[in-house]
């Protein structure tokens, strides 16, 4: 079955960085389009980045443009979200989604940005 496990968040100070990974299984990752979002507390979930199947095109929200990297690695079957220059607003669970069979999340995790 459709599987998505991400990994890699934690507790950084403003102005750090942090690397999250979400690892796929149960269907042809090199196929999908990939998004990485968010949810901070009391508040809807957000879009954060998309990235499409190959790697070739990339798009992300504007509250992360130019800090947040998403990246794939087809061979590995996992997608990756670089996160520099992290701000207190930037907490939040990141969840990884593929469109996949209706759409699939995976579990979430945390990351939590404070000095």
């Amino acid at each position: 079955q459709v599987q998505l496990v991400e990994s890699g968040g934690g507790l950084v100070q403003p102005g750090g960085s942090l690397r999250l990974s979400c690892a796929a299984s149960g269907f042809t990752f090199s196929s999908y389009a990939m998004s990485w979002y968010r949810q901070a507390p009391g508040k809807e979930r957000e879009w954060v980045a998309d990235i499409s199947s190959a790697g070739g095109t990339t798009t992300y929200a504007d509250s992360v443009k130019g800090r947040f990297t998403i990246s794939r690695d087809n061979a590995k079957n996992t997608v990756y979200l670089q996160m520099n220059s992290l701000k207190p607003e930037d907490t939040a669970v990141y969840y990884c989604y593929c469109k996949i069979a209706g759409g699939r999340w995976g579990q979430g995790t945390q990351v939590t940005v404070s000095s």
